[in-house]
């Protein structure tokens, strides 16, 4: 893990960078910070959101109970909580997400099976074989970037970006897939869609993948699709 950096994020935030590469690892242990922060946080905290490698800490400027040297506090409780997280990890939850790989749904199975050499039904038993693990949310609401992606599929981002991109879409570039909330613009390679709804407002939380996560994606047939949409 490469030396801690904290400093401040504006006049109401810290930011503690763990890595300023990917790794798997360091994300794990940034995610186990993350929940004891949000376990311990005084009243005077608003939110934690972890990255790729690192965490903010926001806190209210406002609030009767902030200390004198917020930033000073706001330190002192994440040290705290790396010391305490040193030797354990989060578990997070495990989650299964249905995923359909039918070819209207995979709009880019056949090119990912051609970049890789595999066919397109080996190109989804291996997306779907291994344990993914969702190491942040952002770019759109309740948007999951999910590591643990085969090294076989592990394939650029498409050279053209997609203007719209359908709810739900699976997606993979490099060493992640993600997950798209939202029809937005996108340059990731589809693999298939899921019909579960994973940004809700309504619901809470309102993201269905949350930092940590375990996440499973389980093939399912079109007509399965359909029933559970």
């Amino acid at each position: 893990m490469n030396p801690l950096r904290i400093e401040p994020l504006g006049d109401a935030a810290l930011y503690a960078e763990f890595s300023r590469s990917l790794d798997l690892r360091v994300n794990e242990a940034l995610q186990a910070v993350a929940a004891a922060l949000r376990e311990r946080a005084p009243v005077w905290v608003r939110d934690v959101v972890p990255s790729l490698g690192g965490l903010a800490l926001h806190f209210d400027p406002e609030h009767a109970e902030l200390p004198e040297a917020p930033l000073r506090a706001a330190t002192d409780l994440l040290l705290e909580c790396l010391k305490a997280t040193a030797r354990g990890r989060t578990a997070g939850r495990e989650v299964e997400v249905p995923v359909c790989y039918d070819a209207e749904f995979g709009l880019d199975l056949g090119e990912v099976a051609a970049q890789t050499g595999l066919d397109a039904a080996e190109v989804v038993r291996r997306h779907a074989a291994t344990e993914h693990r969702v190491l942040m949310v952002g770019f759109a609401p309740g948007q999951p970037y999910i590591g643990g992606l085969d090294p076989r599929l592990a394939v650029p981002r498409r050279a053209t970006p997609r203007t719209r991109v359908p709810a739900g879409s699976i997606a993979i570039a490099n060493a992640q897939s993600v997950v798209y909330p939202f029809e937005i613009a996108g340059g990731w390679s589809v693999l298939g869609r899921t019909p579960l709804r994973v940004f809700d407002p309504r619901r809470e939380p309102p993201s269905l993948l949350l930092p940590g996560d375990r996440v499973r994606f389980a093939p399912i047939s079109r007509q399965r699709f359909e029933a559970l949409r």
